[in-house]
């Protein structure tokens, strides 16, 4: 018997613009012990599906059965799901930030849950949160068991939330984006830690994540949502080798872990239908590369000899990169070849006291004599855990934080020699964009005065040629001119990204540093946002710093890579050389910890032996 089986499951939620159907006629099982994979976009109703598993939608409408361990949930009072959550089935929610109370220390947090779920002494509690802690990798975790929410940065607050969730080892673990802020060595300690626990206690997981290539590796079984519906349900061989469902195909054409060296990704092109209105027929037509007129009514259910379950009208399977465009690559030695040299960092040190300006204390050491190149035109990738001082190297160079020694040449101009007006005009020359779109923008400004601020501050552009002037950019990025009275709030998260990147190109600099510009997206807003990037570069002649954890993405846009660890960079060489040849210690453990390996079993020849209608599926 699995231990949660879904049967029929339709989520509606009443909103002011009307009815918002989550989830319809959601069928699924999971094995004791196994870990099920949930994938697709952003608002597919993966997390809706696993809030209504947890009883967290108490205002929305749910039909249907969801039955844990032979229990149907939906039957239950407030009451008696309480002692379900946390005790039965652990959350690992997607923001740790938000799921924190800021009020309370991380340790207090983490004994309240076993205090209420059992009867132990406060000495008890207390041994078994600071074992928890240190078993998902907080250093010093004796001491940290005091601290405050924010005194942890986002990788650890995510550590925090996964101790919580197994504090009581729970039979079943759902993880939402469990990994997404973490950095790939700490990612592979708690996909070890999650492997454990199953091995140990027999725990089932359940994980939702837009990381194909971590599920490729990781899961047992994975469901595919699209718009609230189950698209495809397979083993993670069979859908992974030989994908059923063109949605599925298109996700995996997307991922930059399908590395095809100078090739653009394939992003599925448009968006998401609306919830609240959805066409009749397959939800997917509208993007699909392989849609037929039949696809305008509702498609069957088609169950093929290997187990796959595919909501599509395709009898056969769907193709994977049937069409890849490939472009000009810049090679380490085509970069040496061009002289000029946009930044040009020597000894650069930075370092911290942390007595503050009220006494001297202990200095914090966080760059150790960096030495950096970066010629025009190429894109050099900066990798390495979180608290490296990637970020803060990055801002270094940009002129926001001035360095305790070294020296940084930009354009043939030093930094530190730049009077007041000379680096007003230097500033023009280097951008930013940050990680978070939507918290980099101001929600309370238009999309018209944040994209239009460069022009402002510089004086360059006023009244309709400032507007002209900024509808021209929204186009070049791919954003629609008409919008240029909505707020950020009125875009998904690639759009808001795309304002960022045309703020970012409104003075026509010569160095744009991205800072994790892409970790928080869906593979396929992913995709588009660095074939934006890649495009923008050939056609300005731009140059850039990319900062990330995702080794695999800067395996696709970056020339050169440079590994930083503990402040000092331990290595530095041309994007192939650094994966099929590292040479640093280092170097070999991150690489060891990104590569996520499928199995490499050929799904057998698929036949079709059922279809179920598609007004019965």
């Amino acid at each position: 018997m699995p231990i949660l089986e879904t049967r029929n499951l339709n989520i509606q939620i009443p909103t002011e613009d009307g009815i918002v159907q989550a989830a319809r006629n959601v069928s699924f099982e999971v094995r004791q012990g196994e870990l099920f994979g949930i994938a697709g976009e952003s608002g597919s109703g993966k997390s809706v599906l696993t809030q209504a598993v947890m009883g967290l939608l108490p205002n929305a409408e749910i039909t249907g059965e969801v039955l844990f361990q032979g229990k149907n949930l939906l039957t239950l009072s407030q009451k008696e799901m309480r002692s379900y959550r946390g005790a039965r089935i652990g959350m690992i929610f997607q923001d740790p930030l938000s799921s924190l109370h800021p009020y309370y220390t991380i340790g207090s947090q983490i004994t309240e849950m076993i205090h209420a779920h059992e009867r132990v002494s406060a000495d008890e509690a207390k041994k078994r949160a600071i074992s928890m802690l240190e078993r998902v990798g907080i250093p010093n975790a004796v001491s940290r068991f005091n601290a405050y929410p924010h005194q942890f940065s986002g990788g650890m607050r995510q550590r925090v939330m996964i101790a919580m969730a197994l504090v009581l080892n729970p039979p079943l673990v759902i993880a939402d984006e469990p990994t997404t802020a973490l950095d790939v060595t700490v990612q592979a300690q708690i996909i070890e830690l999650l492997n454990e626990m199953r091995r140990e206690r027999g725990t089932t997981v359940i994980m939702i994540t837009h990381d194909l290539g971590l599920l490729s590796s990781i899961a047992d079984h994975v469901m595919v949502m699209y718009a609230g519906n189950r698209m495809e349900l397979a083993s993670s061989n069979a859908l992974f080798s030989q994908p059923a469902h063109p949605y599925t195909a298109g996700l995996l054409n997307s991922s930059p872990a399908n590395y095809t060296p100078g090739a653009e990704l394939v992003p599925i092109p448009g968006r998401p239908p609306s919830l609240i209105h959805l066409p009749k027929g397959c939800v997917f037509k509208a993007r699909c590369p392989q849609a037929q007129e039949i696809c305008a009514s509702p498609p069957p259910l088609r169950i093929f000899n290997d187990e796959t379950q595919s909501l599509c009208w395709l009898e056969i399977p769907a193709s994977l990169k049937e069409k890849q465009n490939t472009l000009a690559v810049i090679s380490q030695a085509d970069t040496v070849t061009v002289p000029a040299k946009v930044i040009e960092a020597r000894n650069v040190k930075l370092s911290y006291n942390l007595g503050g300006p009220f006494g001297p204390g202990n200095t914090l050491e966080v760059l150790k004599g960096i030495d950096l190149d970066l010629y025009k035109g190429e894109t050099l990738g900066l990798v390495g855990e979180s608290g490296c001082g990637k970020s803060t190297l990055a801002r270094v160079l940009a002129g926001l934080i001035p360095a305790t020694d070294g020296s940084v040449v930009v354009e043939g101009k030093s930094l530190q020699a730049l009077s007041g007006r000379e680096w007003r005009e230097m500033r023009k020359r280097i951008q930013l964009v940050f990680q978070d779109p939507f918290g980099s923008l101001n929600p309370r400004r238009r999309v018209s005065s944040i994209i239009g601020d460069p022009f402002r501050i510089h004086g360059v552009f006023a009244g309709n040629r400032r507007k002209q002037a900024v509808q021209t950019l929204m186009e070049k990025v791919g954003l629609n001119p008409e919008h240029y009275n909505r707020f950020p709030s009125e875009f998904s998260g690639g759009q808001r990204q795309r304002i960022g990147i045309a703020r970012a190109l409104a003075l026509n600099p010569e160095l744009i540093i991205f800072d994790e510009p892409v970790s928080a997206l869906d593979v396929s807003i992913q995709a588009q946002v660095l074939n934006l990037m890649r495009e923008l570069q050939q056609e300005l002649n731009l140059t850039y710093l990319f900062i990330s954890h995702d080794l695999s993405v800067v395996r696709h846009v970056c020339n050169r890579i440079a590994v930083m660890n503990k402040g000092q960079i331990v290595e530095l060489a041309d994007a192939e050389s650094i994966y099929s040849d590292p040479q640093d210690p280092y170097t070999k453990t991150l690489i060891a910890a990104s590569i996520h390996t499928p199995n490499t079993v050929v799904a057998q020849d698929r036949q079709l032996i059922r279809s179920i209608p598609g007004e019965a599926a």
